[in-house]
């Protein structure tokens, strides 16, 4: 009896070790300290992209110790609107379900192609489960007004730098047989407003493709033939391939590796329209 008492035991404390090395573990994902920047004047040579869309741009994707190097040149804002070194995850409007997204991996693979004198203020608007009408209609969704939030944060980044582009990333809430069809008008509808709160009518929009992995890949696909259509009568607008990517499990979401490639692949395409 006095044998089982102490097996007992220590089973309990290992399992307690195991579960403390877990959160240890889990924790190095994340940089605690949170470094703010004194950006009092604006730069202009700070280019500023805004991240807009659903939880694909919000980012969904398990954030490893890759994903927590800094850079100076990299900058973000943090809930309270402060100016602060980017650190993943950039979104965080919906605290329980933030994860990995695209924006450090753009902005990382953008250092390699600019002037060292060029910092990158990249601004997080995404808001997961978000419809393209919501965005239209301004409605607060997840306590988030969205395009009151956008235009919030564009004023924000007037004050710092100069606008380059936008990053969108969005459809799946829309990938079903009411509007699916219906994509293309409402995408026009919305980017002629991005441009118009900003105040640059050719700004660059780029725009990733939904996955291929989805169940419900009919109306996906119909997304993307409605992105491209797009897209082929705005000189300003470009698409960004998704087709190779992989969910993280659910078919819905990206996986880290898929975040990663897509913040690269909307990085090389701001450089091919600047070249």
């Amino acid at each position: 009896m006095k044998m089982k008492n102490i097996t007992f035991l220590a089973i309990v404390i290992l399992l307690i070790s195991c579960n403390r090395s877990k959160k240890i573990q889990q924790s190095q994902h994340f940089s605690e300290a949170e470094v703010i920047m004194n950006t009092e004047e604006k730069q202009k040579n700070t280019w500023i992209f805004i991240m807009a869309g659903q939880s694909n741009m919000a980012g969904r994707g398990l954030i490893e110790p890759q994903d927590t190097i800094p850079s100076e040149r990299i900058l973000t804002i943090n809930k309270n609107g402060q100016i602060v070194i980017a650190k993943e995850p950039l979104h965080f409007y919906e605290p329980s379900m933030a994860g990995l997204d695209c924006g450090l991996s753009f902005g990382k693979s953008l250092l390699k192609n600019i002037p060292d004198s060029i910092t990158i203020l990249m601004l997080p608007t995404a808001i997961g489960g978000s419809s393209i009408s919501q965005w239209l209609g301004d409605s607060t969704y997840r306590n988030v007004r969205l395009l009151s939030n956008f235009i919030e944060k564009v004023n924000l980044g007037k004050k710092y730098g100069v606008i380059k582009g936008i990053l969108w990333h969005q459809g799946e809430s829309d990938a079903n047989e009411n509007n699916a069809s219906l994509y293309k008008v409402r995408l026009q509808k919305l980017i002629e407003k991005f441009r118009e709160v900003v105040g640059i009518n050719n700004l660059p929009v780029l725009i990733g493709e939904l996955g291929s992995y989805s169940d419900n890949n009919n109306y996906w696909s119909l997304i993307n033939k409605q992105i491209e259509s797009y897209v082929s009568t705005d000189n300003n607008a470009y698409v960004i391939k998704t087709n190779d990517l992989k969910d993280k499990g659910d078919k819905v979401h990206f996986n880290s590796i898929g975040q990663r490639l897509l913040g690269q692949r909307f990085a090389k395409a701001f450089l091919g329209i600047k070249n």
